[in-house]
């Protein structure tokens, strides 16, 4: 093959194309930053445009479906920078296309890696109008206003409808569809109008760009999680109502962010930049070898554990990754991403995405936040740092880390189900819990952040055990995962209370408010829908768990010692103390601006507005008595119930807290 340095064939010396690919002079050449590559169909004009350096000749192919034979074949121009190009002054809105490339004198067949639409499965691209796919009034929609405190309720689309005790009628059930039905008309409030009442400010979405691990025109029993991406910038086709029809997934996936904005709450995507579902993806058919690491030997690294690691550092994928995001966030109105294996990206990469987010849509507009780790190590571009959590505090402060040592300090080793943390049975953590409180920043774990901004708590996610079976797993000697167990429910809302009342941003798997069980699976990824789905009826058995969570909702978004996150949040969290075995307590500065006292007589009233705040964590076997302090104080969370407003009633040996539980005080 031959490239500006010489010949070099790239199948067989695979350690000599890395070699080639980072250096000088390929980038000199061959980098192109262009926003356009794609299919852009507007105006009545359709424009392919693709990369590929070292094609010997492209050609597009056309078809009237997804199905039948090309009806028309057309040469691509090669022009600077490795661009093919080819316009039609025509619009070819519905079109679908693929690409034959010719390397080496070989020709493979692609679909375009930077298409935006495509066909069943995604093995054609499909030229698309975007405008042409948007819901009425989707033009003007809009984010709802940002909040003080970002919650983040992390949901799988089928997950939240296909139970069909959802109330969602069968032919929406487990699809975009069914987000955009405000009330399902049952006994009890379930699906969006659930959502609605619980409080949350964001939804994380699990992968819903089109990956390949489902058959599209399979039967509706396929799950998976979707961290198989196909198509990068396309909708995944077996949410949609037709999966025949490419525009009919682009236009039901903007009809549930649509939903989701009117009801109040903003949408986060997750994102899976670090591998692809197989090595031989479009990237690979256009420019092989570009795009993946490689060890020494010419052999793919695999620090995903999925078989292929994206090479992220370099300037071309760099650039996808960057512009695939920028891409949703224009597009489709998503409102923040959150990154899978973030640690197998690069500080640098991260930094960028961030700096174009904002400068697009305002500072701190669009949430990031991702997975601080890698499943295993992979060799990273010469001069970038992989943005693992010892990194972060080279990351801007406005990216986000999900925060495994509060996690596990929690509720114990999310991997291995019967080891407890500080809810369900773990001794000696006192010292840590309050290091846990102000997110780490005055030492006690492995990395020190920024700002509390950077620290992403949370106690379940839809890797591992959920909360529930992980308790039951750790509290039981014969775990029954569908008994209704007091202790289970004292242990989880405890859980609950001390991450809520730690300073960061704060994220919730759907259904950990109200039991949420696998039956003990700890990687249901390919498990069967009814084992993944959220089931409503637990609402209603778990009544008391659920308004639990919504009190705490309620109760920390009121609290600006806990939700701020300036780097000086700390500095709020005032008189820690252990007060002996498994009782800790520390005292909030809860004024609106710290060191301001600015709070009226009606804020009080409504318990929006304390001065102060006394949090009391006991995860003893006992109760235990806490002395408050000077003024009156009232109780606003406790073991049994959130956001109320009760007489705080303290003798001599001060405040009794009950076993098993934490305690909110305002000071009136």
């Amino acid at each position: 093959m031959v490239d500006c340095m010489g010949v070099i064939d790239l199948r067989d010396n695979k350690s000599i194309s890395d070699a080639m690919y980072t250096s000088r002079a390929f980038q000199e050449k061959y980098q192109y930053d262009g926003k356009d590559l794609g299919a852009g169909c507007a105006d009545g004009k359709t424009v392919f445009k693709v990369w590929s350096p070292f094609a010997r000749r492209v050609e597009l192919c056309l078809y009237r479906d997804n199905t039948s034979p090309a009806w028309q074949t057309k040469a691509l121009r090669r022009e600077e920078k490795g661009i093919w190009q080819i316009t039609f002054h025509e619009s070819l809105h519905g079109m679908y296309y693929d690409y034959l490339v010719e390397i080496d004198g070989q020709k493979v067949r692609t679909a375009d890696p930077y298409a935006v639409g495509c066909g069943c499965n995604g093995e054609r691209s499909m030229v698309v109008d975007l405008r042409l796919t948007n819901p009425p009034g989707f033009e003007e929609d809009t984010a709802p206003p940002a909040q003080e405190e970002q919650i983040i309720y992390e949901l799988h689309i089928k997950d939240f409808s296909y139970d069909v005790q959802s109330g969602v009628p069968e032919k929406y059930r487990g699809r975009y569809k069914a987000f955009t039905l405000n009330d399902t008309n049952g006994e009890y409030p379930t699906c969006m109008k659930y959502l609605k009442e619980l409080g949350v400010t964001h939804v994380q979405l699990l992968p819903f760009f089109d990956y390949g691990s489902v058959d599209e025109a399979g039967n509706d029993k396929q799950f998976n999680w979707g961290y198989d991406p196909k198509n990068y910038n396309v909708p995944e086709g077996s949410y949609a109502t037709d999966v025949s029809d490419g525009t009919v997934r682009i236009r039901e996936c903007k009809e549930m962010i649509q939903a989701f904005h009117a009801n109040g709450i903003r949408v986060v995507m997750d994102v899976v930049y670090n591998h692809t579902y197989r090595e031989d993806s479009w990237l690979q058919r256009m420019v092989p070898g570009y795009y993946y690491r490689h060890q020494k030997d010419g052999s793919l690294t695999d620090g995903s554990a999925c078989g292929n690691d994206v090479a992220a550092g370099r300037a071309m994928v760099d650039n996808y990754i960057a512009d695939s995001v920028m891409y949703w966030a224009r597009e489709y109105h998503i409102d923040g991403f959150r990154f899978d294996l973030m640690g197998l990206l690069t500080v640098e990469l991260m930094n960028r995405i961030q700096w174009e987010l904002d400068a697009a849509f305002g500072k701190g507009e669009k949430l990031l936040y991702g997975e601080p780790w890698s499943a295993d190590s992979s060799p990273m571009e010469k001069g970038t740092r992989p943005a693992l959590k010892e990194n972060i505090s080279y990351l801007n402060d406005g990216i986000g880390m999900f925060c495994d040592t509060t996690r596990d300090l929690i509720k114990g080793d999310a991997f291995i189900g019967e080891e407890p943390g500080a809810v369900n049975g773990k001794s000696g953590l006192e010292t840590l819990l309050l290091k846990a409180v102000v997110g780490w920043r005055e030492g006690g774990a492995e990395y020190c952040p920024r700002s509390c901004a950077q620290i992403i708590n949370y106690v379940s996610a839809h890797d591992n055990f959920t909360l529930w079976d992980k308790l039951v797993l750790s509290m039981s000697d014969e775990p029954n995962f569908l008994e209704r167990n007091e202790d289970i429910i004292t242990a989880n809302k405890l859980a609950a209370f001390i991450y809520f009342t730690c300073q960061g941003r704060l994220f919730m798997q759907a259904g950990e408010e109200f039991g949420r069980t696998k039956l003990g699976e700890g990687n249901s990824y390919c498990s069967t829908p009814e084992l993944n789905m959220l089931q409503w009826h637990r609402t209603v058995e778990y009544a008391e768990l659920v308004d639990y969570y919504k009190g705490l909702i309620r109760l920390r978004k009121r609290q600006p010692g806990l939700c701020d996150k300036s780097p000086s949040a700390a500095e709020r969290i005032k008189e820690k103390e252990v007060h002996g075995e498994g009782v800790v307590s520390f005292l909030v500065d809860n004024r609106t601006v710290s060191g301001k006292k600015d709070c009226t007589a009606a804020d009080r009233a409504e318990h929006a507005g304390w001065d102060e705040l006394r949090v009391i964590y006991n995860v003893s076997d006992r109760e235990c008595n806490v002395k408050l302090g000077k003024g009156q104080w009232q109780i606003l969370a406790d073991g049994e119930t959130a956001d109320c407003c009760k007489a705080a009633v303290e003798t001599e040996k001060g405040i009794c807290v009950a076993a098993h539980s934490g305690m909110m005080l305002g000071k009136v």
